[in-house]
C-alpha cells in the first residue's frame, strides 16, 4: 500500500495490510487513521483493518455482520461510520451497518 503526502505531493510506501483485498473501502477517520472495510480476496470479506499512519501499522479491528464488496462508507458528524449496500457474490445487499 502507498500513502500520498499532500503537502509534499509525493507517494510513499507503507506496511502491508493483514489481508490483501480489492473492491473494499478506505476511509480517513477524524483522528487521521484509515479504516478499511470488506472487499474481496479469494472470497468476500467482512473483516475491517485500521491503519495508523503515525506508527505505520495495520490492526484487525473487528468484523461486519455481512461480507461486502463494492459497498459505500459514510463518515457521520458524530464520528460513527455507516457502511451501506455492496454485493456478495453478485447478490446486491440492501443492508447497512453502523460503527
Amino acid at each position: 500500500m502507498k500513502t500520498f503526502k499532500r503537502f509534499l505531493l509525493e507517494w510513499s510506501k507503507t506496511s502491508v495490510m493483514n489481508h490483501a483485498r480489492r473492491a473494499h473501502t478506505a476511509s480517513t477517520l477524524s483522528n487521521g487513521n484509515v479504516l478499511v472495510t470488506g472487499g474481496f480476496a479469494r472470497h468476500a470479506l467482512n473483516d475491517c483493518e485500521l491503519y495508523d499512519p503515525s506508527t505505520k501499522t495495520w490492526t484487525t479491528v473487528g468484523s461486519m455482520n455481512e461480507e461486502r464488496t463494492q459497498h459505500t462508507v459514510s463518515m457521520l458528524k458524530d464520528g460513527k461510520v455507516l457502511v451501506t449496500g455492496g454485493s456478495y457474490f453478485g447478490v446486491f445487499l440492501n443492508s447497512a451497518e453502523l460503527y
